[in-house]
């Protein structure tokens, strides 16, 4: 039996069913432990400078702060921080910011009882792993223009049946500048309209999640 100390881990999730999840896999593993949970962005950043643990766990949509925020504020205060994305999402859009903001890893949670613990031990041994999925969505989008953060700010009031003359008055710009971030939008997506732009969007992870409709 090895003398090591057990790898500390911090699990981040709002949804509680998924930690009880994560926490079983962990508790069967004699190298590991499980240190601390949160619910919230914000509380993962104060759980994480309370445990200082070894390799934290992060769903990247949270609420109050989210995954990626989390994530860049940790890193930020704790260089060295091991972060290991968690995700329903298989788009290479959010990956792509988990990773350049220094995850280690991103794993999708549908994969989570047969990937998770290698790439835990992976993760606390110093090394990055991206699921062959990931990387292939990564790599199919490699060298495209991405949306600014305006546009993407834009196509979710798209998303939500805004038009243009209502996101010119929500984001305090005119018609005409709406109409032009729109354009670039559906060009950089190389999307054939509004509708198509917010669906091919939804699939690469720019738009995380379903938004309610307007009103």
């Amino acid at each position: 039996m090895s003398s090591e100390a057990p790898i500390r881990i911090l699990a981040a999730d709002d949804h509680p069913l998924l930690r009880e999840g994560i926490a079983s896999l962990i508790g069967a593993q004699r190298d590991m432990r499980l240190v601390a949970e949160a619910a919230t962005g914000r509380e993962t950043i104060e759980q994480f400078r309370a445990f200082r643990p070894d390799v934290t766990l992060l769903d990247i949509q949270m609420p109050e702060t989210s995954g990626i925020d989390a994530l860049i504020a940790i890193r930020s205060e704790f260089p060295t921080a091991k972060i290991i994305m968690l995700t329903t999402y298989g788009g290479d859009a959010l990956a792509q910011r988990a990773l350049k903001a220094g995850a280690y890893s991103y794993v999708l949670k549908g994969l989570v009882r047969k990937e998770l613990i290698e790439t835990i031990r992976a993760a606390h041994a110093g090394q990055k792993r991206i699921h062959p999925q990931v990387a292939s969505e990564l790599a199919a989008h490699l060298g495209e223009d991405t949306l600014s953060d305006r546009e993407i700010e834009v196509l979710a009031l798209v998303a939500v049946g805004n038009s243009n003359k209502e996101i010119g008055v929500l984001l305090s710009i005119t018609e005409e500048t709406a109409k032009a971030h729109v354009k670039r939008i559906i060009a950089k997506l190389g999307a054939n309209d509004r509708t198509h732009a917010v669906t091919l969007a939804m699939s690469r992870g720019m738009l995380a999640s379903p938004l309610p409709s307007k009103g």
